[in-house]
């Protein structure tokens, strides 16, 4: 943590409401702390620094402070806490000025994931803030004068929603603060700066459609799955209560249906809460709009009751939330239901990008380690993703466990640990690599070597971890097979709990079957990152011992699970697509690999069969080895499991499942989740063509396979260096391709025919 962030607030105290017994969880209060002060004269330069045990707004003189949202935002707080700050001398005037927050529970006492467990952090909101004026002049701190009520928001939880009764606007009583005595607020150590953009409210979408039901209630669509709230206008009379239930789907009846985000939490059958309702009391000022800004839901829907009048479409907005990433990539191409997929891909990222990378934004909210270590090189293609990477993986490293497992979720908050259950679920394969994984492609896609310094412990730790296991333990059929080890299976992870190739089609999931051959793949593959870090810092005695260790583990894996002929000794297209991606094959019997690989294919009529971990791998990896076409015919196959299902049953995001909606539209499962949407790094990487090779783009390649009756694909990459265009079209049997590359960067140009040309800055073009 930095100590400038500590140093601005050094004289502030923490303070909170008096609150003996705090209210049930998804029943607390917003509280608002105020002070009044006086100024001789309005000053030229104002900054307000603050930050909060929960979610916090600041206001001087009725005035918002800021445009950020959700602040300070989710960090595991018992060790990292973020300070805002804000240039606020244009919100101050000669005389008498107020100062006010409203804070709700946010991250640190509500609840959070789908077990819907709240008090991750601690039991009491709190806050701490500093006013300085003109030359560094300390104006205003929070202390124990300083009141505080509780204001018009009556509850608010980032899962069940916010309630406002807008009647208390003008008649909550106040009362003293008291100084917080809650242990972690001793602790300014932990106090720093993001280094991520902060989330912001960055688009809004009309209602496409208002339905009334026979019931009253009315439907809203506004056509797009998105993550954040519903701005309304005229609430009514005053007394009057309007509710919004948010949800992704509608059943046969045109009503909201929350029925497939239904969460059980083992062993209790019965399913928890969905949450995400929304609710204001009105106070009769045609002026008021319910804005709830202390909550976000996942939702293309929403279904409005106690709302009399049919609602105008000018009364009611969609809000998407999300950090307030720059968008560096763009792809299109001539086949519209391509450039659709690109699409809700995107839309499924930027709904799950709310201050870290969730699963998805309605049922778990979750900054699940697998997600986003598959959709990674993809999000590094559309967004500036360093800072919000960088402050994501602060977390990791905060909660991974004194032995190096790395946890599940980061922050890893709303977990419950549940003594029917006789095992961990930290520490699975594909999961815990987004320790290494994620560090290395922002290292790759921004060249910038910080963010290797800050995780290599991390890395290193957790590769540790996974070998420790591997040395230790076996798996009960290989430990029954062959009751001596044979050398090589030191090196084989096949013990623990393994979440592996997750939502595999017509496969189901048995936790204690053999993970050996998934897992063991991906600790070879860390241990060649951790290497490879290392080499890049210039530590070189790590780099040699991380070799060494990835040597062993390949040995291993291909002693174990693959034959003299090119079989695997457990087959799936994810398998071979895996050990083709992270090269586990001898050179020797790649073709052969490979050709088993298309053979699983056609198996299953030109259809893919793969889960979370190895779908975004699947056609780069038939690209690389000379099956384009075959790529492009699982790209656009028509039918379950596919990506064109998706478009036809009427996706705006991707699913988390391929069933998403089955053919009879019933939805299963949550319909925003980006995971298999890494499938267009593909369309980025090999339709396109644009390939790092130096990190941080400084040299590239641009190797653009037309196909699949495409006609024209362009993408183009905003780098540190500048802007890279690929952009190609096919006219009357001549191929001509455009290239841009920035200043001080080389590029090769590998056309369809396979001609190499190496170029320097400036535009290029090629036909053949």
């Amino acid at each position: 943590m930095t100590t400038a962030a500590a140093h601005a607030l050094d004289r502030a105290h923490w303070i909170q409401a008096h609150e003996p017994q705090p209210f049930p969880w998804g029943e607390r209060p917003g509280y608002e702390f105020r002070t009044t002060f006086d100024l001789t004269s309005a000053p030229t330069r104002a900054v307000l620094t603050a930050t909060a045990h929960g979610i916090y707004e600041a206001y001087l003189n009725d005035r918002r402070v800021g445009d950020q949202e959700l602040t300070p935002g989710a960090t595991s707080y018992h060790k990292t806490l973020f300070v805002q700050r804000y240039e606020v001398a244009d919100l101050l005037r000669s005389g008498a000025n107020e100062l006010r927050f409203v804070v709700t529970d946010g991250w640190f006492r509500g609840r959070c994931g789908p077990s819907r467990v709240g008090d991750n952090y601690g039991e009491h909101t709190a806050l701490i803030a500093a006013l300085t004026a003109d030359e560094r002049e300390r104006v205003v701190v929070t202390d124990a004068t300083w009141e505080v009520r509780i204001g018009e928001i009556v509850t608010a939880d980032l899962m069940d929603g916010q309630a406002v009764d807008l009647r208390r606007r003008d008649t909550a009583e106040w009362a003293r603060t008291v100084l917080s005595d809650d242990p972690l607020t001793a602790d300014r150590a932990r106090l720093g700066f993001s280094p991520a953009p902060p989330v912001r409210r960055v688009r809004e979408y009309p209602p496409v459609r208002i339905m009334r039901l026979p019931s009253g209630r009315q439907i809203v669509d506004f056509g797009q799955n998105l993550n954040g709230w519903v701005r309304l206008h005229h609430l009514g009379p005053a007394g009057n209560t309007v509710t919004l239930t948010h949800g992704e789907a509608l059943d046969a009846d045109g009503d909201l249906t929350l029925d497939h985000l239904a969460f059980v939490s083992y062993p209790d059958p019965t399913p928890l809460p969905t949450g995400q309702i929304d609710r204001v009391i009105s106070r009769g000022d045609d002026s008021d709009v319910f804005d709830p800004r202390h909550t976000t839901h996942g939702f293309r829907y929403v279904a409005v009751d106690g709302v009399d009048a049919d609602l105008a479409a000018d009364e009611i907005t969609a809000v998407l939330v999300r950090s307030d990433l720059p968008r560096t990539g763009s792809f299109s191409s001539s086949d519209e239901r391509v450039n659709r997929l690109h699409e809700i891909a995107v839309a499924s990222w930027d709904a799950n990008t709310c201050d870290i990378p969730t699963d998805c934004p309605q049922r778990e909210r979750w900054g699940y380690t697998g997600d986003f270590q598959i959709f990674a090189r993809a999000a590094a293609f559309l967004d500036d993703i360093e800072g919000f990477a960088r402050k994501w993986l602060g977390s990791l490293a905060d909660d991974q466990r004194d032995d190096g497992c790395v946890t599940n979720v980061a922050p890893n908050s709303g977990v419950v640990i549940n003594p029917a259950i006789p095992f961990s679920f930290d520490g699975s394969a594909g999961w815990g690599d987004a320790a290494t994984i994620v560090p290395w492609q922002v290292y790759l896609s921004s060249g910038d070597p910080a963010v290797l310094a800050e995780a290599l412990p991390m890395m290193t730790r957790w590769v540790d971890y996974a070998a420790g296991v591997a040395a230790t333990a076996r798996h009960s059929t290989r430990a029954e097979s062959r009751p001596d080890p044979a050398p090589h299976e030191r090196y084989l992870w096949d013990s623990g709990f393994h979440w592996g190739e997750w939502l595999e089609p017509d496969t189901t999931f048995d936790p204690f079957a053999d993970p050996g051959i998934i897992a063991t793949a991906y600790l070879f593959r860390s241990a060649v990152i951790t290497s490879q870090a290392a080499a890049a810092l210039g530590d070189h005695e790590t780099e040699s011992a991380y070799a060494a260790l990835a040597a062993n583990v390949r040995d291993a894996w291909q002693t174990e699970f693959i034959d003299s002929t090119g079989r695997l000794t457990v087959e799936s297209q994810a398998n071979y697509a895996r050990a083709l991606a992270f090269d586990l094959v001898p050179e020797r019997l790649r073709n052969v690999v490979v050709a088993r690989l298309v053979e699983l294919i056609r198996d299953r009529d030109t259809h893919l069969s793969t889960g979370f971990l190895s779908t975004a791998l699947l056609l780069p990896v038939l690209a690389q080895h000379g099956e384009t076409d075959l790529a492009y015919e699982l790209l656009l196959r028509d039918g379950a499991p596919g990506w064109m299902t998706m478009l036809d049953r009427g996706a705006t995001t991707v699913w988390e499942s391929w069933n998403g909606v089955d053919e009879d539209g019933v939805p299963h499962g949550s319909l925003n989740h980006y995971s298999i949407g890494g499938v267009i790094t593909f369309l980025h990487e090999h339709v396109a063509g644009i390939q790092v090779v130096d990190p941080g783009y400084r040299t590239f390649a641009v190797t653009p396979r037309p196909g699949g009756g495409l006609s024209s694909a362009r993408a183009e990459l905003v780098t540190r260096h500048g802007r890279i265009v690929s952009a190609w079209e096919i006219v009357a049997g001549v191929f001509t391709l455009s290239v841009t590359v920035p200043p001080g960067t080389t590029a090769t140009v590998v056309l369809p025919s396979g001609a190499e040309h190496a170029l320097l800055a400036g535009e290029h073009e090629f036909r053949e």
